[in-house]
């Protein structure tokens, strides 16, 4: 995937596949998309602050392009990849992600990974409120309710390794869509292997809670905020935490939940 390194937008990433059979109208949609990007990217900045043309503008050498600080993961809620492929090459869908893991592994880049895919929706991780300006979206196939399949997390923790390395994306900031949109989303679902993921530098974990102890006065509400959740709807706060780390569906901290949630602001702090 040595494209994703070249900061040029004409450059197409490895979309779907070559630009013959049921894709290739979409493809041709996408070439049109990226050359009207890069056309604009290409102009002088030679307008000043009331639009009046300056031609005597001055270039700076000092810059780069803009590059993803976070990875959203999802599962598609659809019945197959083929669904989510045509889902994705749909207009009046409105929805995108730059990657899409198919239950046999096969991975499908759909977006370069320096353009805004619309996957994210409305959504708040700390600070960070357009989430889509700033992420990667990687889609896997799963209906919501269903395992993941071994061979989609051989694929997808390979991506997360190439990621993570081009773009130098924090450990803390690969999460899901639940994290992100609490009440609103659930996904990737309740098997996602987290853990695993986390084994191998891809989000956060927690260590063993057998010894640890929750000192009286802590709050776990602020500690959900200092870890990323949008607090402002507290119950569904929680209800995405627990399905991310204690990987339950409820939305009331248990014991084991809330040394979990005190061993997770401790490492975020």
């Amino acid at each position: 995937m040595k494209n994703i390194l070249f900061p040029c937008l004409f450059i197409s990433a490895l979309i779907i596949s070559c630009s013959h059979g049921p894709y290739k109208a979409t493809n041709k949609m996408y070439r049109t998309q990226v050359k009207q990007y890069a056309k604009m990217l290409a102009e002088t900045p030679v307008k000043d602050s009331l639009g009046i043309i300056n031609k005597d503008w001055i270039g700076t050498t000092n810059f780069n392009i803009r590059k993803p600080n976070f990875v959203i993961l999802h599962h598609t809620a659809q019945n197959s990849c083929e669904q989510t492929l045509k889902t994705f090459t749909t207009v009046k869908s409105q929805v995108s992600a730059h990657y899409v893991i198919c239950k046999d592994g096969t991975t499908h880049h759909m977006l370069n990974d320096y353009l805004r895919a619309w996957q994210a929706g409305i959504s708040k991780w700390g600070n960070t409120t357009d989430i889509n300006s700033s992420s990667i979206g990687i889609e896997i196939d799963n209906n919501g309710f269903e395992p993941f399949t071994e061979a989609q997390i051989t694929s997808l923790l390979q991506l997360l390794g190439t990621l993570k390395k081009s773009y130098g994306i924090p450990t803390g900031n690969f999460i899901g869509h639940l994290d992100i949109a609490p009440g609103r989303k659930v996904d990737p679902n309740i098997r996602f292997p987290w853990k695993k993921l986390a084994d191998q530098g891809f989000g956060l974990w927690y260590n063993d809670t057998t010894n640890v102890s929750v000192p009286p006065a802590f709050d776990y509400l602020q500690a959900l905020r200092i870890v990323g959740y949008d607090i402002k709807d507290s119950s569904s706060a929680f209800g995405s935490f627990n399905l991310h780390f204690v990987q339950d569906s409820t939305k009331r901290l248990s014991d084991a939940g809330k040394k979990i949630l005190y061993q997770l602001y401790r490492k975020y702090q």
